[in-house]
């Protein structure tokens, strides 16, 4: 077994430490739990596979763990590295096949951006399987900087305040999805990668162009995180500390019933009586 640096050993307890608070705060694993680990084979994904694999060692209920992923059939997808990878460490697993490449092609028009038809596709193949196998969990490997990228991307192209909860039910109630990276930053992710040096498997197989909007928010994040190092993690707080009656939703607060109390306490103080 490698023996880990100081430096790598923090970074290991950091990550397994904020994903059980994650967990622990959302209460998103319970006893008798199977969890469907959606495994892209990116950075985010290995990562959370392995902080559930140690979590499962750990923690004080027993849950069941199987990854799967989805092979959407795109030209030049590496078939054999996530088999291989998950034999090595012994998780059950599924790898769903699912063209919708072809479909993904035939919808979008040349040189558009893909990603958000292809997500949607790939999410309703998951959920579907989720039902089929009997996971009653799923888990995804998005990270606190994915959700306040989501933040600001609603906000600035959707006029919405919404992002991506840690964990969510599914319209039709069907699947809960969750999130156990939620508290974990992208740069801790993405030196763990590197450090267990998983075998990674590109996202852009398909030929798609970047997200640019969502590109353009991590770049003013990253900007913003230079200047004023933490800012996001202040950001990514402000998201869980939401007060209702200081924004301006009527659906989430009454205003419309706000009335002077008569019943309160004068503020006014009879200055001869000093």
């Amino acid at each position: 077994m490698t023996t880990l640096s100081v430096n790598q050993n923090k970074l290991q307890k950091r990550l397994r430490r904020l994903t059980a608070e994650a967990v622990t705060d959302y209460n998103m694993i319970e006893e008798g739990d199977k969890i469907m680990v959606c495994l892209s084979g990116g950075k985010d994904s290995y990562t959370m596979l392995d902080m559930l694999m140690h979590l499962q060692k750990v923690a004080p209920v027993r849950f069941e763990l199987v990854a799967v992923n989805m092979d959407q059939k795109q030209p030049g997808f590496p078939e054999d590295v996530l088999p291989a990878y998950l034999d090595q460490v012994g998780v059950p697993y599924h790898i769903l096949e699912r063209d919708t490449y072809s479909i993904v092609k035939e919808k979008i028009p040349e040189g558009k951006t893909t990603c958000s038809l292809c997500s949607r596709l790939r999410r309703g193949n998951l959920y579907t399987f989720a039902d089929e196998i009997g996971a009653n969990k799923m888990a995804l490997g998005h990270h606190r900087d994915d959700i306040v990228e989501t933040f600001f991307l609603n906000m600035f192209y959707g006029g919405n305040l919404k992002a991506m909860p840690p964990k969510l039910l599914s319209d039709d109630g069907r699947n809960v999805v969750i999130r156990p990276l939620a508290y974990c930053n992208e740069k801790d992710i993405t030196a763990y990668a590197a450090m267990r040096e998983f075998p990674i498997i590109p996202c852009n197989l398909c030929g798609s162009q970047e997200n640019l909007q969502r590109k353009v928010v991590k770049q003013m994040l990253q900007g913003w995180e230079r200047e004023t190092p933490g800012r996001v993690e202040n950001i990514f707080r402000a998201l869980r500390h939401v007060q209702p009656s200081q924004l301006a939703d009527s659906s989430l607060f009454d205003f419309a019933s706000l009335r002077v109390d008569e019943q309160a306490a004068s503020r006014f103080l009879n200055v001869m009586n000093l």
